[in-house]
């Protein structure tokens, strides 16, 4: 949640917050005072934030590397979901890891599967996305442990295609997760100013799991009525209800937190 609300307020905010803004943030969200400030902690020894002594008080900034993996995931997160044309040409990746490298192998397993590939068994992974190739170049540069192998490849005429895509992915769990999401939010209609921030940061924080779950495939492939495009104007449409008043109510918490330093002081 920590990481939702860093990449949908703070990211925009290149001067940092105050500490106590995130804590009053996540507190609106339902955690005590204490498990945000052992997470900003954490956060901080982590090298996902940098602090910054003002007084008795600090202020956070992100790191110039969390603010490029937020940058990165939200250009996925908020592009995700648009249909897109597909030329029938699938990526294949056979990866290889030493057996007592099992950390590497879950490492690899977890970038591939934010990257829309499924698994296959063996080693092998497919995606459709052919240009995701590049996503993966880092994982094979010299000196890694990990050996990867990729082929671009089509579809014989011998097998089912069906068959392959619920070999490789879970489709029924991908679609029952997006009724979920339209339910829960097609109707939400917060109040308050902080309600609205809550609300903007679990539609976010709810649909950033997509990626994750669903690899995106094309429509010409995929089963009859299938319910991502209902969930993705679900978000888009509650996105932009919500996010005037969300941004605003955050900078409130830091101009709160401004002030209290200042009386501090």
């Amino acid at each position: 949640m920590l990481l939702t609300t860093l990449g949908e307020f703070v990211l925009s905010a290149p001067d940092g917050v105050w500490q106590e803004t995130l804590i009053s943030a996540l507190g609106a969200l339902g955690y005590k005072p204490q498990a945000a400030r052992q997470a900003l902690a954490r956060s901080v020894t982590g090298g996902w934030l940098s602090s910054e002594r003002h007084g008795r008080r600090a202020r956070l900034r992100l790191t110039a590397q969390t603010e490029r993996m937020l940058r990165t995931g939200a250009a996925r997160i908020y592009g995700f979901g648009e249909s897109w044309e597909w030329n029938g040409e699938w990526l294949l990746i056979i990866l290889r890891v030493p057996e007592d490298r099992r950390e590497v192998r879950h490492q690899l397993r977890t970038q591939l599967a934010w990257a829309g590939f499924g698994s296959l068994g063996g080693g092998l992974w497919i995606s459709p996305h052919v240009q995701r190739e590049q996503e993966l170049r880092d994982a094979d540069a010299p000196g890694s442990v990990a050996e990867m192998q990729s082929f671009t490849a089509r579809l014989g005429t011998i097998g089912d295609p069906a068959k392959l895509l619920r070999d490789a992915w879970d489709l029924d769990e991908v679609a029952e997760a997006y009724r979920a999401f339209t339910a829960r939010f097609r109707g939400m209609r917060p109040k308050t100013p902080e309600a609205v921030f809550c609300a903007q940061t679990m539609l976010v924080h709810e649909w950033r799991k997509f990626p994750f779950l669903d690899p995106d495939l094309p429509e010409s492939i995929l089963p009859s009525r299938w319910p991502r495009s209902t969930a993705h104007d679900v978000f888009v449409e509650r996105h932009a209800v919500y996010n005037d008043v969300a941004q605003d109510y955050f900078r409130s918490l830091d101009g709160l937190s401004a002030a209290a330093n200042r009386s501090a002081a």
